[in-house]
């Protein structure tokens, strides 16, 4: 798989996480949710948080790598 479709597949998964995040928030703001749901609902939104920010991350890492490799002389 080259790097470009890799990094394809990785946005759309970030993009995914995000948007089920803002889904989660909405059920949050919905006044009929149970106390049991809302925590419910509330851990498996950090959860898709938390797994965005690692995409983030990764992502920060790589253009690092590659800005270094770019610095470097020929």
């Amino acid at each position: 798989m080259s790097k470009e479709t890799k990094k394809e597949i990785e946005n759309l998964s970030f993009e995914k996480k995000i948007e089920k995040a803002k889904e989660l928030l909405e059920k949050l703001s919905d006044s009929k949710i149970t106390l049991s749901d809302s925590l419910e609902v509330y851990k498996e939104g950090i959860k898709e948080l938390e797994e965005a920010q690692k995409l983030l991350d990764e992502a920060k890492l790589i253009f690092t790598k590659e800005d270094k490799n770019l610095a470097e002389p020929f």
